[in-house]
């Protein structure tokens, strides 16, 4: 065996392992898959319905600039979702023990496995929603006389 390569072989074999390794926790596995939420579909009051998951941030994001060009606050009443236009105000209703929250859509996402909806941190409290961090909600867009606080 020729000196020159003789730690080749194992210096590759380490590299593709890296590299494996490094791959495997780039790709989405069928847990992280984004599911599409239920369709929205449109209430007897005209307003559009969806149900699916709901998440909440805060302290990490807080101060910082939300898709809207806004400053996001954590202690104000908004969220982030995929497609509302921002400004958007949207009745959530936690199912689990029923408690409601109107919110202001003022950021994009949530990314992440069949959820439908990112609150901020004062959203999710008046949701009781803080200690198991996601919920399955109701949402309903309200028409903007009905948003106005």
């Amino acid at each position: 065996m020729d000196p020159r390569t003789r730690g080749v072989r194992p210096q590759a074999a380490a590299l593709l392992a890296l590299v494996l390794s490094l791959w495997g926790c780039a790709t989405v596995g069928p847990g992280d898959t984004p599911v599409p939420s239920e369709a929205p579909k449109s209430t007897r009051a005209g307003l559009a319905s969806e149900m699916g998951l709901a998440s909440w941030y805060g302290k990490r994001h807080h101060g910082r600039l939300t898709a809207a060009g806004v400053v996001f606050n954590q202690n104000a009443l908004t969220a982030a979702h995929r497609t509302l236009p921002f400004g958007t105000r949207v009745r959530v209703t936690n199912l689990e023990n029923g408690r409601q929250v109107v919110v202001q859509i003022t950021d994009r996402g949530p990314y992440w496995n069949r959820r439908v909806i990112d609150l901020s941190r004062e959203a999710a409290q008046a949701l009781g929603m803080l200690t198991p961090g996601v919920v399955r909600v109701r949402l309903e867009t309200l028409p903007e006389a009905a948003a106005l606080p």
